[in-house]
């Protein structure tokens, strides 16, 4: 082998995300002596691992005590300046996984690696729309985007549209509606125009031009805020088309439990009869027959999941529709 070719490793990284009442939740592994929180990662061992998934599931298991149950793969992440580079290491291609798990007792996961839930919305606080639009954007976020995208472009990258049509593309501006699956293209536009913490200490250059920066969301190592992003869209996207909504609920829940977890991961406030009709019309859920006392109010009705469905039509899902 040419002593000069770089060497790849094989990395696996999760986001693995719970709803805890009405807010959405990562598990975030213990960083050691890093300040940044991070996902549970690994390297790939073939020797050890038969297959990437049995190698995510083992490094999850170690590092944050829980053992994953719906997971599917995401995306391969494999850019330079992902890592921080040393001399004589390998560049970490990372496979990313989105798992899916009800909130487990807390003090059962590793609590000795520093292993635990934060909330979603810490690190993308523009994506929580549940009480109006976030001030955020108006305040911050928007301001900052239309000067860097008034200025002309000096990156190599030949793109097919403007830096004003992407900015339009991505965030509210201009009369431009919100797309909430928008997750991962709204944080690329963050992180081209230098906005975000990660694009600075990746060293790009758009970062060097800003002055003081205000921080826009929590960072964390390494690109795992782009993995999350990229989760976040996925989850919001399958939200339409797979019961995947279930796998963050209880056996058996309440509507209200129900719509609060859609909103959670939507990041949208839905009206409440819009949504029992259209619980309703997909036919997801079926009665058990037995009420819940602990709403704090009159007694309300349990439901539970209709495994049926998945056999009953090709795309079973909440066709959530516009604000």
């Amino acid at each position: 082998m040419d002593d000069t070719s770089t060497r790849i490793e094989i990395g696996l990284t999760a986001a693995i995300v719970a709803v805890e009442g009405d807010e959405p939740m990562l598990l975030a592994a213990g960083s050691g002596s890093e300040k940044l929180i991070g996902l549970p990662s690994g390297p790939f061992d073939p020797r050890e691992h038969r297959t990437f998934e049995i190698g995510l599931r083992a490094w999850v298991k170690a590092q944050t005590g829980l053992s994953a149950g719906y997971v599917e793969q995401l995306y391969t992440f494999g850019d330079r300046g992902r890592q921080v580079p040393a001399d004589g290491a390998p560049h970490v291609v990372s496979i990313g996984y989105l798992a899916l798990t009800r909130m487990p007792d807390i003090a059962g996961l590793a609590a000795s690696v520093g292993a635990g839930f934060r909330p979603w919305y810490r690190f993308f606080p523009w994506e929580d729309w549940r009480n109006g639009r976030p001030d955020i954007l108006d305040t911050t976020l928007i301001p900052l985007l239309e000067e860097w995208s008034a200025a002309p472009a000096t990156d190599e990258t030949v793109r097919p549209l403007s830096r004003r049509e992407r900015l339009r593309l991505c965030f509210p501006v201009g009369g431009s509606p919100w797309d909430e699956e928008k997750v991962l293209d709204r944080y690329e536009l963050l992180y081209e125009a230098g906005l975000v913490e990660e694009a600075l200490r990746d060293g790009r250059s758009a970062a060097n031009a800003w002055g003081e920066r205000p921080q826009l969301g929590e960072a964390m190592r390494l690109d795992h805020r782009r993995i999350l992003a990229t989760a976040i869209a996925r989850l919001r996207a399958k939200l339409k088309y797979r019961p995947v909504i279930f796998e963050l609920m209880a056996a058996e829940f309440t509507l209200t439990e129900l719509q609060l977890t859609v909103e959670a991961i939507s990041g949208r406030h839905l009206h409440k009869q819009n949504f029992r009709r259209l619980v309703e019309t997909a036919a997801l859920v079926e009665p058990t027959g037995e009420t819940s006392m602990t709403t704090g109010g009159r007694p309300a009705a349990l439901f539970r999941f209709r495994r049926e469905v998945m056999q009953e039509r090709p795309a079973p899902g909440l066709r959530l529709g516009g604000r």
